[in-house]
């Protein structure tokens, strides 16, 4: 059954990078190059940060800072709490194709996900990497044989849970204190067809799927069961987050994910709607 939501904010290109933090919604405009806040009823967005490239996922380091990936660029840049922007991270030597959504880990450590290969140009699939980036800006490579990486959580257990988008599976690692990856193990296998894209987490650690061609949301716990789908129609499931009372889910939607589309039809929109299982907010 197609589910009702609430449309809070509209004419965007392509919404991605979704994040509950200090009381806000904040996410990126990938298309458009642009990063927002908002409050929870989606009034007077505010750009709080502008780069010439897509921008994906995001993230704060501890003084505040804000970090977002920027795709063709292969950087990740910083937003300082004075609104200072600047180069965190240089990936474009670690590879030549897109980087896509990131997340901090407790150590302090960012673990970014790459295409590894060019999508967009429509070439042969290759395995995607996943990159760990330290305190000061330095890279290494912690995995480099994932099926098109994609959004990222982490459990109350620990675990990092990665989307694998068209492998339809979620993979889980353990973290090893320095910023390094081990463990690696299937998470969930997903029903046929399926092609998760950003994830959010709940109380109970059963984790909310964007699965962003078959255009429905579905909660998950470990093992693959799914215990709840909201299908959105003819509107693609970008990306999810759960707000601060763990019942709002704020979900970014969008016709096409071609930029030579959603330049023309800004048709991208960040819609709201309540579920039964309770949230971690942050």
């Amino acid at each position: 059954m197609t589910v009702q939501t609430e449309i809070l904010i509209d004419d965007l290109r392509f919404p991605e990078g979704c994040r509950w933090h200090d009381g806000s919604l904040w996410f990126s405009d990938m298309h458009s190059g642009v990063v927002y806040r908002t409050d929870p009823e989606g009034r007077n967005p505010v750009a709080v940060m502008s780069i010439d490239d897509r921008l994906s996922g995001m993230d704060w380091l501890p003084d505040g800072s804000l970090v977002v990936s920027g795709m063709l660029t292969r950087r990740v840049f910083r937003r300082s709490p004075e609104g200072e922007v600047s180069v965190y991270a240089d990936l474009s030597s670690a590879t030549p194709y897109p980087i896509n959504d990131l997340i901090r880990l407790p150590t302090g450590h960012l673990i970014v996900g790459g295409f590894g290969y060019d999508l967009y140009a429509d070439e042969a699939p290759l395995p995607g990497p996943l990159f760990s980036i330290d305190e000061l800006g330095v890279w290494s490579l912690v995995a480099d044989d994932l099926v098109f990486p994609n959004g990222m959580v982490l459990l109350s257990t620990g675990e990092l849970v990665v989307a694998e988008t068209f492998a339809g599976r979620l993979t889980a690692y353990d973290l090893d204190g320095s910023g390094g990856l081990t463990g690696k193990r299937l998470w969930a296998t997903l029903p046929e067809g399926a092609t998760p894209d950003g994830l959010c987490v709940d109380a109970d650690d059963a984790v909310w799927v964007s699965s962003i061609v078959p255009q429905e949301f579905l909660r998950v716990t470990a093992g693959g069961t799914v215990t709840d789908t909201l299908a959105l129609g003819d509107r693609l499931a970008v990306d999810c987050v759960l707000g601060a009372d763990g019942r709002t889910m704020f979900v970014a939607t969008a016709d096409s994910w071609a930029p030579e589309v959603t330049e023309r039809t800004r048709a991208g929109r960040i819609e709201r709607v309540t579920v039964d299982a309770a949230g971690v907010t942050a």
